[in-house]
């Protein structure tokens, strides 16, 4: 039967809001994408330095590992000191997305912005395990809103165009446009309206390209050419989708009782917490540089084709296990997902060592395609977004060989997280935002 067409009178001012809408959008994605370029690019500066500093103090006579201590220690109290003002700039900020998406909490101000821009180069910067994504996506959201608000735009429009920009924070985070524009749909609104589908897509395109322009075309990952794994072989990607679906349940409480142990210590203000966390993190970073910072150096270490020994590869593991949830509850702007990849590529290829010594027809030619599989599994189990973060893995690396054992690890994962009782990682944050007073 055939629908019933809009009337005329009703359908012009909507195809005029829509455009404005767009206007609106390719403006805030722009600003994204010099913002999130920019940070992006002042992240990589400050990695050098941290380095830098590493190399110099292996170098002194003397207790050299005082050095790293006093500097990731030193960026990390700066970091709580600079968002103590602003509240919302503490953490991921995916889960405030979500909650103003959700009725649930009112669009940020325009102070977020600097305070996760400057608090999250000296966070992320001096070593602490945490990823440039949560920052990103906050403040592309806060310029959504602030955007919509400076056209005034009724608050409907706002919360609209502050989920909409969210997406260009993600892509510019990780040159992934299509990771980007999914992650909204998937993680944030759980739908797809036409409504909300073309401003988000308008605020990609244009938040990544301005981007580009700062940080260049190229993936962020260089990974060789990778050849499909045999289909004989994908009993062994589900059951590392299994036992991946129990590290994710296990990291997801491991960082929301990182946070509860953080909050129980009273004696001490959250700008020395986070000193005493910084300086654990960084006199770590002094004797395994490998198991600090964002994690972009190991993961391409290793599906770039890289080797390291099995028992340390076993040992960074531990660490960044460790260090994620540890760092997370310092209180200073950074993300998860960054760390989740390192994390989970490291994790794929102790399974695959594991795997060709176990398992008969298994060789050393599934590392890398383990690797790549372990990023978007352990995403899709903590996260519990599994085609955002199969997206995000494709394009990061431009590598589509091993889609098919990618989905079927990642569905293991998700119904063993599933089953073990952990919910997705942003509805613990979320609740835990809500439910706690206002400062």
């Amino acid at each position: 039967m055939e629908q019933p067409r809009e009337p005329p009178e009703q359908s012009a001012p909507r195809a005029r809001e829509l455009v404005r809408t767009c206007a609106l959008a390719a403006i805030a994605g722009s600003l994204v994408g010099f913002v999130g370029g920019a940070f992006r690019w002042c992240l990589q500066v400050a990695d050098t330095m941290r380095h830098h500093v590493l190399a110099v103090a292996d170098d002194l006579p003397g207790p050299g590992w005082f050095v790293p201590l006093a500097f990731t220690a030193l960026g990390a109290a700066l970091a709580a000191l600079i968002v103590r003002p602003v509240p919302l700039a503490a953490g991921s900020g995916i889960q405030h997305v979500e909650a103003v998406q959700r009725g649930e909490a009112a669009p940020p101000s325009i102070a977020v912005v600097p305070a996760r821009f400057v608090g999250g180069i000296l966070g992320i910067g001096s070593g602490l395990v945490l990823g440039r994504e949560g920052p990103i996506v906050h403040m592309g959201a806060t310029i959504g809103a602030e955007t919509a608000r400076r056209a005034h735009a009724d608050d409907t429009h706002v919360r609209e165009l502050h989920t909409a920009v969210s997406g260009a924070g993600l892509a510019v985070a990780f040159n992934a446009p299509i990771g980007g524009a999914l992650f909204v749909f998937e993680e944030i609104t759980r739908t797809v309206r036409f409504r909300t589908a073309v401003p988000v897509l308008v605020s990609v395109a244009t938040g990544v390209g301005c981007a580009r322009l700062i940080l260049g075309d190229r993936p962020d990952f260089t990974v060789p050419t990778v050849a499909p794994p045999s289909l004989a072989l994908l009993p062994v990607f589900v059951t590392f989708g299994v036992l991946t679906g129990v590290l994710g349940a296990g990291y997801n409480r491991a960082v929301t009782g990182a946070l509860v142990a953080a909050d129980a210590v009273r004696s001490l203000p959250p700008v020395a917490k986070a000193a005493t966390i910084g300086a654990a993190v960084g006199l770590l970073s002094a004797f395994a540089p490998l198991s600090t910072g964002g994690g972009d150096a190991v993961a391409q270490h290793l599906i770039g084709g890289g080797t390291l020994a099995l028992p340390a590869v076993a040992g960074y593991v531990l660490l960044r296990f460790a260090t994620g949830p540890l760092s997370y509850a310092a209180g200073t702007p950074g993300g998860l997902f960054a760390p989740l990849l390192a994390l989970g590529s490291l994790w794929g290829v102790l399974c695959a060592g594991a795997a060709a010594a176990l398992v008969p027809g298994v060789d050393a030619s599934i590392t890398v395609p383990m690797a790549l599989v372990g990023m978007a599994a352990l995403f899709g189990a903590t996260v519990r977004a599994p085609l955002t973060g199969i997206v995000l893995v494709v394009e990061m690396t431009a590598t589509t060989g091993v889609t098919v054992p990618m989905l079927a690890a990642t569905a293991a994962a998700m119904v063993v997280a599933h089953l073990c009782g952990a919910p997705p990682i942003y509805d613990s944050l979320r609740k835990r935002m809500l439910a706690r007073p206002p400062e």
